[in-house]
């Protein structure tokens, strides 16, 4: 169903009942992927954000590493119930967009412009925050639910080893998608008056 951006942006939600099969093909998502990449705005045009997206037996290698991460450091009675939710919110989806800075471009940043070196951090921050925003907003609008996630960096080296990724490749996170299985829960929102001041 495409909605106007407003509409689209009213919508979105963070979906954690998921199934593995999906609405619109692969292709589609891939495309959603690199509109989003290509068109999204970075600081000084830094261009700093990487996607990683994971499909099929890949996008369950992803939550089998979360699974395996954290059955070594939790107790074994608090990671059956980390595993029941993994396992029945993210695994169960039908793949995940990873979200990555490539802190080489921040660090060439830093260094060709030094009066604004300590902001280039934040910006990339800002970069991939509308990456995440845009894609999630894009397949929501593609009948897809998703979620944000953020088990990094307990799982960055993993990941970077597996799908062979570049060292500076910073994980910021991970967006677990399939068709929604259930509704989201009621969402909250404080008075709009406490967050916006409009002066005329």
């Amino acid at each position: 169903m495409k909605r106007t951006f407003a509409e689209a942006l009213e919508h979105r939600r963070s979906y954690y009942s998921i199934g593995n099969d999906s609405p619109v093909l692969d292709e589609e998502v891939v495309h959603i992927v690199r509109t989003a990449v290509k068109n999204v705005p970075s600081a000084f045009n830094s261009q700093s954000t990487r996607i990683v997206l994971l499909l099929g037996d890949e996008h369950k290698k992803l939550w089998d590493i979360v699974k395996n991460t954290l059955k070594q450091r939790i107790s074994p009675e608090a990671f059956v119930k980390t595993e029941a939710k993994i396992d029945g919110c993210f695994a169960a989806g039908h793949g995940t967009v990873l979200y990555f800075e490539d802190t080489a471009v921040v660090k060439k940043l830093q260094d060709a412009f030094p009066s604004y070196s300590e902001n280039f951090p934040t910006w990339s921050q800002h970069t991939s925050a509308m990456h995440q925003f845009a894609i999630w907003t894009m397949l929501e609008d593609a009948g897809l639910g998703a979620s944000l996630q953020h088990y990094n960096p307990l799982i960055d080296d993993e990941v970077r080893r597996t799908w062979d990724l570049p060292e500076s490749w910073m994980l910021i996170a991970e967006m677990p998608f399939g068709t929604p299985t259930a509704e989201p829960g009621e969402k909250e929102f404080q008075e709009l008056s406490e967050r916006i001041k409009i002066f005329r």
